[in-house]
């Protein structure tokens, strides 16, 4: 195939063969494929192997315009071997072409890969740095301790990734992928945050000693599997609403975006938000409502969402509760607990034989959070204040031995009966406003707070509060717009 190389070398030169020449070899009485003068038939043919169009006819149209002679069978044998010959080095051509695309391919989905993992990693030499230095970029030293470090990292990881989520809907595949990664980086340190726990040990010898091993701490070993597993459960609520039968809109109007509204009628934006709500998207539903397994699925994913509400908001308070209160909230508490809480919330309290902190708070008519945030302050700097009355009589006077120091105290003593109310009634507050932001002490305790395992789980367990709480408000949302819809049509 020396002469079909020629070829292509001769026509990567622009090489064409003259009319003259084709018509010698059009007379000659021998033909060889192998010859100098065959080059213009596979000139043709590699012309139409380029197309891949290799009919007989184009052959022999294109010599007949030369000699006006139909072509010896001979001219035929060697026009389809040089054809097939030239069709077999394009085809490797064409072969070695796709695989040299596919590898320079998978040269640049390496690169991408190597790029992405590069800026993960300087993402994380930049937590990492900003996480030994306090976010004190200076570096002197002023920054604030580790555990506080961990907690803003996971407040300001869940305003980043559910920040801008406001509608009942799965979670963007980026966002998901960045909570679980960076996530499981900050979640790590649980991993080495350890107790030593003696353990017996038996000895080749059948001696039986006692060492001391490691464990994870017993808080952490409790209360993280049951997060994650809290977490987990709410990324399954919100992938389950794909494919819904309700949409949103912007307040006061319908949604100019979305398919379902320019199909079918005009449809009212039957929910309405508050003034302070007014950057909410409204959800809206088809004229009748819901169907019947949509309504259903609504109220599965409700439950299972107040359920999930409710165990964080429990580990969320049990790891609060025991956070050493700062010596800075004890130097600041009030003298007197009456002059705190007022003389009305006062006199009900003291005066009352069967106390009801339900009946109190209706009395009290609660119209805002603000009020609400600001009774809970009030009423929770009253009980410390009885609590550290009730105490004075002992001799211990270190804040960290208070639960040593009430179990010591006398029970029928007035300030510790007042304080047994005030717990009562802060607690009663929170069950029920559970939207109700972090009080004064809960502040206090997570700012000066140096346990880095408790500032994960407490970060851990108020994020997924939060969560818990959004969905449930998004599923009541939808179920309002629903039963408007459905009475309308009544």
């Amino acid at each position: 195939m020396e002469n079909s190389s020629n070829f292509d070398e001769s026509s990567d030169l622009g090489y064409q063969q003259s009319t003259s020449s084709m018509d010698q070899n059009d007379q000659s009485t021998e033909y060889s494929p192998f010859s100098g003068d065959s080059f213009a038939y596979c000139r043709s043919n590699s012309e139409a192997s380029n197309l891949s169009s290799l009919e007989p006819v184009d052959d022999n149209h294109s010599f007949a315009s030369s000699d006006l002679q139909p072509s010896p069978p001979s001219r035929w044998i060697a026009a389809a071997t040089m054809r097939t010959e030239s069709s077999h080095h394009h085809g490797a051509a064409l072969s070695s072409l796709g695989g040299m695309k596919k590898r320079m391919h998978s040269l640049d989905s390496k690169s991408d890969d190597l790029d992405l993992l590069e800026s993960e990693l300087e993402m994380m030499k930049e937590r990492f740095a900003k996480l030994l230095l306090g976010e004190d970029m200076s570096g002197g030293g002023k920054g604030v301790c580790t555990a506080v470090t961990i907690s803003n990292s996971i407040t300001n990881l869940y305003a980043t990734v559910f920040g801008q989520n406001l509608k009942l809907e799965p979670l963007k595949a980026e966002k998901k992928a960045m909570w679980k990664r960076e996530m499981n980086c900050l979640l790590s340190l649980c991993d080495y945050i350890v107790e030593f726990a003696p353990t017996a040990q038996c000895l080749d010898d059948g001696t039986i000693v006692e060492m001391m091993t490691s464990r994870p701490r017993s808080d952490i070993y409790i209360n993280l599997p049951a997060l994650q597993k809290l977490d987990t459960l709410l990324m399954e609520i919100l992938d389950s609403f794909k494919d819904t039968e309700f949409w949103y809109a912007e307040q006061g109007s319908m949604s100019g975006n979305s398919s379902r509204s320019r199909a079918g009628s005009f449809r009212r934006v039957v929910v309405q938000r508050k003034d302070e709500k007014w950057w909410l998207p409204v959800p809206c539903v088809h004229p009748g409502g819901l169907s019947d397994k949509s309504r259903k699925h609504l109220i599965e994913k409700r439950d299972c969402a107040n359920q999930i509400h409710k165990a964080a908001m429990a580990i969320n308070s049990s790891v609060l509760a025991e956070m050493v209160i700062p010596e800075t909230y004890m130097a600041n508490l009030p003298k007197s607990g009456r002059a705190c809480l007022g003389d009305t919330v006062y006199r009900y309290m003291s005066s009352a034989d069967k106390f009801s902190p339900d009946h109190l708070l209706d009395c009290l008519k609660i119209s805002s959070e603000h009020e609400a945030l600001e009774l809970a302050d009030r009423v929770e700097s009253s009980m410390y204040t009885w609590r550290r009355k009730a105490c004075l009589s002992n001799s211990k006077s270190s804040w960290n031995k208070v639960k040593d120091l009430m179990a010591e105290t006398d029970r029928k003593d007035k300030n510790f009966l007042l304080a047994e109310k005030a717990e009562t009634l802060l607690f009663c507050l929170k069950q029920r406003y559970p939207e109700l932001s972090q009080t004064s002490l809960d502040t206090c305790k997570i700012q000066y707070n140096q346990d880095v395992g408790k500032a994960i789980l407490e970060s851990y367990s108020r994020v997924l509060e939060g969560l818990a709480f959004n969905i449930v408000a998004w599923i009541e949302d939808v179920h309002c717009a629903d039963k408007s819809m459905r009475n309308q049509h009544v």
